[in-house]
C-alpha cells in the first residue's frame, strides 16, 4: 500500500482537522541530498535550522536515514519506516508504512508532522505533503540519493532566504519554504 496515497486522500489540514505534513530536505542543485548514506556537505547552519524546524514535532523517516543518525533525534517523536521484518530500535517507533507513520504521528497531537527522507520516503510522501523546507545547496554534487524534482506548477516558492560560503560553509545555500498550490 506505501507509495499508493494521493493528495486527495489527505485534505488541507485547516480544512480537514488533520496535522500539516511538511518534508525537511537539503538538496543540491541536481536535487542530490546523499551519497552512501552520508550527507554531501557539512552545513552547521542547516543543521541548526533543521533542528530548530523540527524540534518538538514528530519526525518520520526511512529505515536507512534514521541508521545514517545512528540515534533517535532528540525532542522529537522519532518514527521510522521499514519493511525490513523484525527490525526496532529503541527509543523510534516503527511502522511499515507512510501512512501508518502519519497515523501516529497524528496520535501525538503535534500541529505538524515533518517527513525527513531518505529519496525513496520523499518520492512516496511528495503528494500528501503541504509544504517543503528545503535547504537548496548551491553546487551540483555526485549523489545516489536523491529528492524529487519540485513541479512548479504543482509548488508555490514562498519564502527564500540566501547565504554566502564563508569559513564554516564550503558552499552557498538558500533557505526556502514552499507552499502546495491548493486547487478547488
Amino acid at each position: 500500500m506505501t507509495g499508493t496515497l494521493q493528495s486527495a486522500d489527505f485534505k488541507n489540514p485547516l480544512l480537514a482537522g488533520r496535522r500539516a505534513i511538511s518534508l525537511v530536505v537539503a538538496a543540491s542543485e541536481n536535487n542530490a541530498i546523499g551519497k552512501n548514506n552520508e550527507l554531501l556537505w557539512n552545513l552547521p547552519n542547516d543543521l541548526k535550522f533543521f533542528k530548530n524546524t523540527t524540534w518538538g514535532f514528530p519526525v518520520i523517516m526511512g529505515r536507512k536515514t534514521y541508521e545514517s543518525v545512528n540515534k533517535p533525534l532528540p525532542g522529537r517523536t522519532n518514527i521510522v519506516v521499514t519493511t525490513k521484518a523484525g527490525w526496532h530500535s529503541e527509543g523510534a517507533i516503527t511502522v511499515a508504512t507512510i501512512e501508518e507513520g502519519i497515523t501516529k504521528a497524528a496520535e501525538t497531537n503535534s500541529k505538524q508532522i515533518f517527513i525527513i527522507g531518505g529519496g525513496e520516503i520523499y518520492k512516496q510522501s511528495m503528494e500528501l505533503a503541504d509544504s517543503i523546507y528545503i535547504t537548496r545547496v548551491h553546487a551540483a554534487l555526485d549523489g545516489d540519493t536523491f529528492f524529487p524534482v519540485i513541479d512548479a506548477s504543482k509548488w508555490k516558492l514562498t519564502s527564500n532566504e540566501d547565504f554566502p560560503v564563508d569559513d564554516k560553509h564550503a558552499y552557498s545555500y538558500s533557505f526556502q519554504i514552499w507552499e502546495k498550490i491548493m486547487v478547488n
